[in-house]
């Protein structure tokens, strides 16, 4: 597959699907919002099996970018703008840091490259002691308290890439304003099913489909009602993802 733009080999670097299906939410969601926010937005984004799993054995992703499109990565290349502040547990963020940017991404995807390495970037974890990627600071507590006063004060779109446990945690505490959810036309056999972990239900409501050539669709959600449950119990669980 190539880029349609300076036909280089799209798939040259195996982290270029991975990184570029997780940029898709963040590059588009800062032109869609970043003029209307009066408190900032904070949406998740993640792409999942159709049998609901977001990730399989042994952290295993590559299920998820068999099937590649040039029209994916068209999509995240059009749209790719600096602006939203970028969250990611550390799991996410290594992978993403890995990736952006070295020279390999600058070549493939030039546009996004530069809007991730420009975006602002918070990583949560309780063990990294210092970040490499420009633009990026560690945030090792309070994950609900600090996330709350982004919004309050950023004045920006706020998106979460990956991070499952984190995504846990913020969702009960009602403090996610949309899903976005990339459905990977595939079933696994195991693994990890997306908000695996929440205790109660949050109800959801469809606002905006995307469909992809090779299948895949990427589907809006807003939540019609959110609870507030204690996290002290979330937090134990999130030591996986953010350790």
């Amino acid at each position: 597959m190539t880029n349609s733009k300076n036909k280089t080999p799209v798939l040259s670097n195996p982290w270029y699907p991975v990184c570029c299906s997780y940029v898709i939410i963040f590059v588009n969601l800062s032109l869609r919002d970043i003029k209307t926010l009066v408190m900032g937005k904070l949406s998740v984004y993640n792409f999942t099996s159709v049998n609901g799993y977001f990730k399989g054995l042994n952290e295993d992703v590559s299920w998820a970018h068999r099937i590649a499109s040039g029209e994916v990565s068209d999509f995240a290349a059009e749209n790719a703008q600096s602006g939203a502040i970028l969250l990611f547990g550390r799991k996410t963020y290594e992978m993403m840091a890995s990736y952006w940017p070295t020279d390999a991404a600058k070549k493939n995807a030039p546009e996004v490259a530069d809007g991730m390495n420009k975006a602002e970037k918070i990583v949560f974890s309780k063990t990294l002691k210092q970040v490499k990627w420009n633009n990026t600071r560690v945030i090792k507590s309070n994950i609900v308290e600090e996330v709350q006063k982004l919004k309050e004060t950023s004045g920006k779109s706020i998106t979460i890439l990956g991070s499952g446990s984190i995504v846990n945690l913020l969702a009960e505490k009602g403090l996610i304003d949309e899903f976005m959810i990339m459905i990977h036309p595939v079933a696994i056999g195991n693994g990890t099913p997306f908000l695996k972990d929440i205790s109660e239900n949050i109800d959801l409501e469809l606002t905006k489909t995307k469909p992809f050539k090779g299948g895949t669709v990427l589907l809006y959600y807003q939540p019609s009602r959110q609870k507030v449950s204690d996290p002290k119990q979330r937090e134990k669980n999130m030591a996986h993802e953010t350790h």
